[in-house]
């Protein structure tokens, strides 16, 4: 317990380092497009963003992409840029409970899983690609 002792829970900045970084590595042809997406850190998914979703647990949502993928874009969509959002307290909660996980990787993990959104893909397409929970 005392390599605890002073030692905070990462920042919001933290955060979005671990974020950069994943998006930095990604390959070229993916990396271009998702410099084009703006990456937004919070505790937690604002109230009505929940209540939209019908959420009732604010630590059950880690990740959100919001806007229009790139699959169905047109010159006719509102201008204004996609966002993926992360949210902070929630993804700390689930990396305390998985225990099996570095905070970075999963950090990456949920900021994929928004971008692939951008590019298009559905949580199926997603969830048959990402082994990641098994």
């Amino acid at each position: 317990m005392d390599a605890w002792k002073g030692r905070e829970a990462p920042s919001i900045e933290d955060m979005e380092v671990m974020a950069a970084a994943a998006r930095d590595t990604l390959p070229e042809a993916f990396r271009a497009p998702a410099m084009q997406v703006v990456l937004r850190i919070e505790d937690f998914a604002p109230d009505n963003l929940l209540d939209e979703m019908e959420i009732d647990d604010p630590f059950s949502l880690t990740g959100l992409y919001d806007g229009v993928p790139l699959t169905q874009k047109s010159v006719m969509d509102p201008t204004g840029p996609d966002v993926i959002w992360l949210f902070r307290r929630a993804i700390l909660d689930e990396w305390v409970a998985r225990g099996d996980v570095a905070l970075d990787a999963l950090v990456a993990h949920v900021f994929v899983h928004e971008l692939a959104h951008h590019f298009g893909w559905s949580d199926a397409d997603i969830a048959a690609i990402d082994r990641w929970w098994e």
